[in-house]
């Protein structure tokens, strides 16, 4: 029987570190090992990543085995896509693809959260019971289920994904905040303090500068983050104030850069690791 750690009981200020923060197709044994070796508690999946490994023969046994060796676990699955298709075609049949590649690695390592994201192209109410169904069968496998509000999407704000989730009205239903997309996105710290801290299931900590460094918002995301205290973004007072707000949730520690992804792996983790650190450093206050 495997002994591979659950990530079911990891809270703040437990470390992850994001499947983005290296290439999306490497060598997921070196990044368990380098994570371990940088004192992350777990480390999060790309579901397409994990595909291309189940084609090529691999397990979840070999999976697990892998995290046993390190101590480490897996927190966090991304990103589900079309969740929002009530009829049958390529949207649903993709989502439901993927739903059975999260499902199958929760059942296996006790994987805690599923991550969505948009647009959905619908009307938000057939968006909402898109996203419930994927709850309630999400729920079945002990998974928490977020929604990233991404400003090139239709959910753009964190205002946008609280509607939705009002209406989705799922007690595993929530939010992943990650710190570019509040920074370059609306940048209104009150959308923030409106949900419910107890929903913020997900952080995604990373800097950048606070003028972008490519005119399309996608590529600049996706190629030129930095490690948390890197930057211009204010780090130490968003986590400041994810804390005083009585958020619980891991932070993962999400750096998309094609910088860091050139890295040896040992180091990319050690700068994530050690620049979140020093964030957490500069809070005040018991945590």
């Amino acid at each position: 029987m495997s002994t591979v750690r659950s990530s079911r009981d990891l809270a703040w200020p437990d470390l992850i570190w994001s499947h983005f923060s290296r290439p999306r197709y490497d060598d997921i044994d070196a990044r368990i090992g380098a994570a371990a070796a940088n004192g992350f508690a777990a480390i999060g999946l790309y579901l397409d990543a994990w595909r291309r490994e189940r084609e090529s023969g691999r397990t979840t046994s070999d999976l697990a085995a892998s995290l046993d060796r390190s101590g480490l676990a897996i927190a966090e699955i991304e990103a589900v896509r079309g969740w929002w298709a009530l009829d049958d075609g390529p949207d649903r049949s993709a989502c439901l693809a993927s739903e059975e590649i999260a499902f199958e690695l929760a059942d296996a390592v006790g994987v805690r959260y599923l991550q969505v994201i948009g647009p959905y192209e619908c009307s938000i109410d057939q968006a909402a019971e898109g996203f419930a169904g994927l709850c309630d069968r999400a729920a079945e496998h002990g998974l928490l289920v977020g929604v990233e509000w991404l400003p090139y999407t239709n959910i753009s704000t964190a205002g946008d994904a609280a509607e939705l989730i009002r209406l989705v009205d799922r007690p595993n239903a929530g939010y992943c905040v990650d710190i570019w997309h509040h920074v370059r996105g609306a940048n209104d710290i009150s959308l923030i303090d409106a949900l419910d801290p107890s929903r913020v299931f997900a952080i995604q900590m990373n800097d950048g500068s606070l003028t972008p460094s490519m005119a399309d918002y996608k590529a600049d995301c996706m190629a030129t983050r930095l490690a948390p205290g890197a930057g211009e973004f204010d780090c130490v007072g968003f986590v400041q104030r994810l804390a005083d707000l009585g958020v619980t949730a891991p932070i993962s520690v999400e750096v998309c850069s094609e910088a860091m992804w050139a890295l040896p792996v040992d180091e990319s983790a050690r700068l994530a690791a050690d620049g979140m650190r020093g964030v957490l450093s500069g809070l005040s206050g018991p945590r």
